[in-house]
């Protein structure tokens, strides 16, 4: 498990479980259950690409970020520093 602290955003952090570059798993403590929930669904068994390349940039109500931005984040320092691409 992976777990990325979140900033600028309702939920506080990001729990991932990972297998190479797919996503097995994901749990966001905090913030709005039924989007996240929605969001988790969509997403798992997908790789880091594809959810970074759907979800990065995107802005919640008057905010730069939002809690799939976030994750769009976490997966980016996920692959840099333990993936080392």
């Amino acid at each position: 498990m992976y777990r990325y602290y979140t900033n600028g955003v309702c939920s506080k952090s990001i729990l991932l479980d990972l297998d190479g570059d797919m996503l097995v798993d994901v749990i966001f403590e905090g913030g709005c259950a039924g989007n996240l929930l929605g969001i988790k669904n969509l997403i798992e068994g997908k790789t880091i690409d594809e959810i970074i390349e759907t979800f990065e940039r995107i802005p919640c109500k008057n905010r730069e970020t939002s809690c799939p931005d976030q994750l769009a984040n976490a997966l980016k320092i996920y692959k840099k520093y333990v993936l080392n691409e």
